[in-house]
């Protein structure tokens, strides 16, 4: 099969929508699919796995490159003549090679990701918001096929107008993210680092969080956790709020590892004992499965894509994100019990296991299949594109 792939985000640029782009193309080269690349530009490689890569002019938003719609586009996506093009979180690059796939009557399938609404809300734009939605709805009318991570952002989509959904989640590696890691001499003594505490034991129990450390994460709640005795907080990432969050947790016992990757990541969270996510908008939540998958019990805010991650009292717990008590109770309940922490552990290491990514990336190829008919007879353009 051939596969166009109109991202939103590429390397060097590392986030949930470049990596899950990544794992893909791995699966279409390990299984002799041909693919191409087409992505803003931001000093990306040339190929990936032997595919080309072809960078479009962008502009600087936010840190973020944002690709620019150009003629450039409709000429890639003919050229290549794919079977099927691969729109991941598309926004303004996505929409326009939707528009040119749809004139060009190549099929196509678009992974929602980013909570392009839920930014608006956040910051109070209730109108924005609206407005949000309907631009969301107008990129995914365009497609055959739109691909939701979760129930609740399936949900969205659909009260949003927008059809033609399934559910397609994330896989995760079950090899790097594993809970005999925390047998590594590296994890032993990053854990022995973070837990040399005041505990009666000798130690305190690592809490720990991955992630950005940016507005929509939600960080701030954090701050509830202060007090807690027995408690190191361990946070992996960076961002524009790191600053903000390094002097909210002020005097709390916490250590900010800045972004890790590969082995020293996985290290990062075999040293944890708990996990814990604090922002609502994630349409997924990657590292909630990379800590099951490690052994580890999860608290998460019930809202977004943890609702469909954490079985509330058996892997972890949800909180109310509009209570900070609630959040408090569950880390309390899990610093306290060892036993808990372990039994948990285990459950969520078992409700990842048939989710790997050559599974997941199998039934993405599924979805490819089905709409990649020999000629596409209905085409759909949404309104106001120039490609």
């Amino acid at each position: 099969m051939r596969v166009a792939i109109i991202s939103e985000s590429f390397l060097p640029t590392v986030n949930g929508v470049t990596n899950s782009v990544c794992k893909v193309l791995d699966h279409l080269a390990d299984n002799g699919h041909e693919a191409i690349v087409i992505a803003p530009a931001a000093g990306s490689p040339a190929h990936y796995r032997g595919f080309p890569v072809h960078q479009v002019p962008s502009v600087a938003y936010r840190q973020f490159p944002m690709g620019i719609p150009n003629a450039q586009v409709a000429r890639l996506i003919a050229k290549f003549a794919p079977d099927v093009l691969h729109a991941a979180s598309p926004f303004l690059l996505g929409a326009q090679g939707i528009a040119a796939a749809n004139r060009l009557g190549i099929p196509t399938v678009a992974i929602f990701q980013t909570d392009v609404a839920g930014y608006a809300k956040r910051n109070r734009l209730g109108s924005a918001s609206r407005l949000a939605w309907r631009f969301v709805r107008w990129i995914h009318d365009g497609a055959d096929l739109t691909l939701a991570p979760s129930l609740a952002s399936k949900t969205d989509l659909e009260n949003a107008g927008v059809e033609r959904i399934k559910l397609w989640g994330r896989g995760v590696d079950l090899t790097r993210y594993h809970p005999n890691n925390r047998m590594r001499p590296t994890a032993r003594a990053l854990h022995t680092l973070l837990a040399g505490g005041s505990g009666p034991s000798g130690s305190d129990t690592v809490v720990g969080y991955v992630g950005r450390i940016a507005p929509e994460k939600g960080l701030e709640r954090l701050a509830s956790l202060r007090g807690l005795p027995n408690l190191h907080l361990a946070i992996v990432g960076d961002g524009p709020s790191d600053d903000h969050i390094r002097g909210l947790l002020r005097g709390m016992p916490a250590t900010f590892l800045g972004r890790l990757s590969g082995e020293q990541l996985a290290d990062a969270y075999a040293s944890f004992d708990v996990f814990v996510h604090t922002g609502t908008e994630e349409t997924f939540g990657q590292t909630l499965q990379e800590a099951h998958a490690t052994g580890l019990p999860v608290v998460a805010p019930a809202a977004g894509g943890p609702i469909d991650l954490v079985r509330h009292g058996e892997n972890g717990y949800l909180f109310d994100p509009d209570d900070p008590g609630d959040l408090r109770t569950g880390v309390r309940s899990l610093v306290e019990d060892p036993a808990l922490r372990m039994r948990m552990g285990e459950a969520g290491r078992r409700a990842v296991i048939g989710k790997s990514w050559e599974a997941l990336c199998d039934e993405l190829m599924a979805h490819y299949a089905s709409v990649a008919t020999p000629v596409k007879t209905r085409k759909r353009t949404p309104a106001g594109s120039h490609a």
